[in-house]
């Protein structure tokens, strides 16, 4: 079935979508900056049937995520899924409301976008010659619905979010979907939910990243929209 490439991975949202393409017989390889938890992703993978390897890389580095991508080639060869969901800021930093945002603050939210389009520039030409592929992302609900306290990070995800839609309109007769899902709620499981439903003693609206992670392979699978919107928010 091919290999899914999970940048961004995590225990939340980015574990899920590894094991429902990994269900469809798909290799996954999951990408993160850090090594301490894969271990534990590799083995709960293992434990499901699923053939899985990890790689470190912090995707906003164009030298990091390149030897990714060269070194998940080598491993599982060409990347048929990439799926882009790493957090757009650390857990434990703070948006800047967009009353407050500044230029810098808008370049910091808007390097995730940058990885993006260089990981895109890295798998798209080869899924464009054997004519079939998938580029899935997940962003935030304020690239659709205005959220002042979310500032910068609202631009960045809106940014992405065109990306991702106008990506699948210029693919259309390429063979390769793009697709992104459009996500308001924090993710049980991940690490912005830990860090969050500390401080606020699980008054935030949760989403089960199973769930989003399915919708992720009917995007994919079906190819009939370009998004998929979660609002746990009201």
């Amino acid at each position: 079935m091919g290999t899914l490439a999970v940048f961004g991975a995590g225990p939340g949202l980015g574990l899920s979508i590894a094991h429902r393409f990994g269900r469809e017989g798909h290799r996954v390889a999951l990408v993160s900056r850090t090594p301490d938890r894969h271990a534990g992703y590799r083995s709960a993978l293992a434990d499901a049937g699923i053939e899985a390897d990890t790689f470190v890389a912090d995707v906003r580095d164009r030298a990091q995520l390149d030897a990714a991508v060269d070194a998940i080639g080598a491993r599982f060869g060409a990347i048929d899924i990439a799926y882009y969901g790493p957090g757009a800021l650390d857990p434990a930093d703070r948006p800047k409301p967009v009353t407050q945002a500044d230029s810098d603050s808008v370049r910091t939210a808007m390097t995730w976008v940058y990885a993006a389009v260089d990981l895109v520039g890295a798998v798209l030409p080869g899924m464009v010659a054997r004519g079939d592929g998938g580029l899935l992302f997940a962003g935030g609900l304020s690239s659709v619905v205005p959220m002042p306290a979310l500032g910068n990070l609202a631009l960045s995800s809106a940014a992405l979010r065109n990306y991702a839609v106008t990506l699948n309109a210029g693919l259309a007769d390429q063979g390769v979907y793009a697709g992104t899902l459009t996500i308001g709620g924090l993710i049980e499981r991940g690490d912005i939910h830990r860090f969050m439903s500390a401080e606020s003693n699980g008054a935030i609206p949760v989403l089960d990243p199973d769930e989003l992670a399915d919708a992720a392979w009917q995007l994919y699978s079906k190819r009939d929209r370009a998004e998929a919107v979660f609002n746990a928010l009201g």
